[in-house]
């Protein structure tokens, strides 16, 4: 039994995307029957390009690369296996993920491009909060200063691609409870930590953050 409200969905349509954000928590194999459903229909013409903007319960997912001895606690929340890249992450109230289901072959069939674009949304959209976040080779996702001497990750990027459609997409941290990180190694690194934007003092909703994804959208995609 849970305490959680009902999910809703708000569902928009801007420059033939369909923006959907769902209120409540969504159960993720709700959310991986969607994109998988979606993507099919997207490469078939039958749906729009998508971004859905969610919650997920407290839950951990397993990319293609995740290592078994990452997975410190398997005990404390449900794991899923996943078919995006990547290695472990988790997943929480608190913390906005959005899916993007864009057909490749309007962009120039460039998987690199892509997900440097989707690294750069998601930088310019931490910049109108005042947070300055950015790319480290050799590490996946978004990082930011915490102020002192070490780095700490913001945001996760992990994608999909199936017949030029993407699928999953970007997950970042506005007011997660944080130590539900300790259950993994975060996408494989521990030599540095993880933070969200109420621990660097920012003031934000999920609806504040949604605002600024859809309104920086257009410059990447």
């Amino acid at each position: 039994m849970t305490d959680h409200p009902k999910p809703g969905m708000l569902i928009e349509l801007s420059r033939e995307i369909e923006w959907r954000t769902s209120t409540g928590v969504i159960d993720y194999p709700d959310a991986l029957n969607f994109m998988e459903k979606r993507a099919n229909d997207i490469h078939s013409g039958l749906a729009p390009e998508t971004v859905w903007l969610l919650e997920h319960p407290p839950l951990y997912t397993a990319g293609t690369s995740a290592d078994k001895k990452d997975l410190l606690s398997p005990d404390r929340f449900p794991v899923y296996e996943t078919g995006r890249g990547g290695e472990y992450t988790y997943h929480g109230p608190g913390q906005r993920v959005a899916y993007v289901m864009l057909d490749l072959t309007k962009r120039g069939n460039d998987i690199r491009a892509y997900v440097h674009n989707l690294e750069s949304w998601v930088i310019s959209s931490l910049a109108h909060f005042g947070v300055t976040g950015e790319r480290r080779e050799g590490r996946v996702g978004i990082w930011v200063s915490n102020g002192i001497a070490e780095e700490e990750k913001i945001a996760a990027v992990g994608v999909r691609v199936r017949r030029w459609v993407t699928f999953h997409g970007i997950a970042v941290n506005v007011a997660p409870d944080l130590s539900h990180y300790d259950g993994i190694v975060p996408c494989g690194i521990s030599d540095y930590g993880v933070t969200s934007l109420k621990k660097l003092a920012v003031s934000a909703s999920l609806g504040n953050l949604d605002e600024i994804l859809k309104k920086t959208f257009k410059d990447f995609f």
